[in-house]
């Protein structure tokens, strides 16, 4: 998907950039509840979190255990536009 200037820099807000992996690979943290889907938000939120992990790691996210950032999901990713397109992906499956 084609985004505009304003468009990516809203996506890469959403996103932390934490340290490479020990590949060197850029890896990125953004919070589960941007990734959830609507119908999810009924549940408790631990279970809410678990099932978004599950979720994600469809699509090669896991669940990021810091205390530098709770309740976060990370992603390797050279290109933040794809990643945040893949999460939406994966969240209009869950809808159908």
């Amino acid at each position: 998907m084609k985004y505009t200037q304003e468009q990516r820099q809203e996506i890469e807000n959403l996103f932390t950039r934490v340290n490479s992996d020990s590949n060197g690979n850029p890896r990125f943290v953004i919070h589960f509840l941007e990734c959830e889907p609507e119908h999810w938000k009924v549940s408790s939120l631990a279970s809410r979190y678990d099932q978004t992990c599950k979720l994600m790691n469809t699509i090669g996210g896991r669940k990021f255990h810091n205390k530098q950032y709770g309740g976060g999901i990370v992603f390797q990713s050279y290109n933040l536009s794809d990643t945040y397109s893949a999460i939406q992906r994966a969240i209009k499956e869950v809808k159908k």
